[in-house]
């Protein structure tokens, strides 16, 4: 070995020295806490860092205290039966998240990595264990913590809030509309009322009342727009049809009433319109006489006994509400048994289909209600209902459907046969 003199070799020694008490210093004074443990689980060394940590002094812990010693019940519990297992097994354990206890009864996070050391001939010597203070950490986490419970409640409370908008607009929805249908002698009447949005208040309505010993009245429309405000409108035009129609059941004068009504309403300020379509259902024997007349509305489809499905024309009928004055034509047919007369809103026939989001149009309507002529109401209705369904998505608007025909007196033969 050479040993070097002179002032080269001063400097050497003393930054040697200077070294080996860094070394020393750095163990005592690291940021994060050093003990190491005989096999037994004794500590045999511990750095400052660390005791300063417990509030212990080294005299208390060195040769007096084991490992076990210095962790919470729960810790000890976790060490025997999950921590030292491992620690066998693997030879190290790294960054388990432990409670120490402190001499005053505090308790501090840590995380704890362990290594055992080994002889050369493979037998473990001893156990060196690093400890990180996890109390930052750990407040970290519960602050995050504490976020998503605030955040989770949250959005509990807008899901409640939520339902009971939904359960108050379905209330006033159903305000909107008839309970049920009345019993019409030698008829049948069926309805369905689609929501696009249970978020929404929609604008469709419908109606079906009697005007007096003989004939009824029914009504059925669209109010643009949606919400509150649309439902005022709704409301305004349920009850105005039904006032006039007890004045005058002309479908073209309750119309004209109805128009004159809602344009004096909203002729300031934000202007309000709807589409509808009124009628009057005369029986007369074994057939029911039908007039009606329509503002802006689909025109109203016919399903015949004979497999005839065809379109009521209703022209020059404009939107109501929109001019101080609007001409509307009456329109008239007469039901026979095993004929339905089908209004809808045009939620129906303004949904997008297939990849291309066509609308599906008053053509296929037609192509579809052509397979259901001689059915009845209540299967139309129930077969439209299903339509509607099967257009998922591409169903963005409320709809109303109402149906009124005259039951079939015989069965109807099946196709093909004599």
């Amino acid at each position: 070995m050479t040993c070097r003199t002179g002032p080269e070799g001063e400097e050497t020694t003393a930054f040697t020295s200077l070294l080996e008490d860094s070394a020393e210093e750095l163990y005592e004074s690291a940021p994060c806490g050093y003990l190491s443990t005989l096999m037994d689980g004794t500590v045999a060394k511990i750095n400052t860092t660390l005791l300063t940590w417990l509030g212990r002094s080294r005299d208390e812990v060195v040769g007096r205290m084991r490992f076990t010693d210095l962790l919470t019940v729960g810790g000890r519990i976790y060490h025997d039966t999950h921590f030292a297992p491992l620690l066998r097994m693997q030879g190290s354990v790294n960054g388990i998240a432990l409670d120490i206890r402190q001499a005053d009864g505090g308790r501090l996070p840590v995380l704890i990595s362990s290594l055992t050391k080994t002889g050369h001939d493979g037998r473990p010597l001893l156990i060196r264990t690093t400890v990180f203070d996890a109390g930052e950490r750990r407040a970290y986490e519960q602050e995050l913590l504490r976020e998503r419970q605030v955040a989770e409640e949250a959005r509990r409370r807008a899901e409640d809030d939520r339902e009971r908008l939904q359960e108050a607009l379905a209330v006033l929805q159903s305000s909107l509309l008839p309970a049920q249908l009345p019993h019409v002698p030698g008829m049948e009447a069926a309805s369905h009322y689609h929501t696009a949005s249970p978020d929404r208040l929609g604008g469709d309505f419908y109606d079906l009342f009697p005007l007096d010993g003989k004939r009824w009245a029914f009504f059925l429309g669209d109010v643009c727009g949606k919400g509150p405000q649309a439902a005022a409108v709704t409301s305004l035009t349920r009850y105005t049809l039904r006032a006039a129609a007890l004045h005058d059941p002309d479908p073209v004068a309750a119309l004209t009433t109805l128009n004159t009504v809602l344009h004096e309403r909203y002729t300031t300020g934000d202007p309000r319109y709807c589409t509808a379509v009124f009628g009057v259902l005369e029986p007369d024997g074994d057939t029911v006489t039908v007039e009606l007349a329509s503002g802006g509305h689909p025109p109203a489809l016919v399903l015949r006994r004979d497999g005839d499905a065809e379109y009521l024309p209703t022209p020059g009928g404009l939107l109501i509400g929109i001019m101080p004055s609007a001409p509307f034509t009456s329109a008239r047919t007469v039901l026979e048994a095993g004929d339905t007369l089908l209004l809808y809103t045009d939620g129906l026939t303004e949904a997008r289909t297939g990849e291309e989001r066509e609308l599906f149009g008053d053509d296929a309507l037609r192509d579809f209600v052509a397979h259901l002529t001689g059915t009845g109401p209540r299967e139309v209705v129930k077969a439209v209902t299903g339509l509607l369904n099967s257009f998922g998505d591409g169903l963005d608007d409320d709809t109303a459907l109402l149906a009124l025909g005259i039951p079939a007196t015989d069965p109807i033969p099946a196709s093909g046969t004599s």
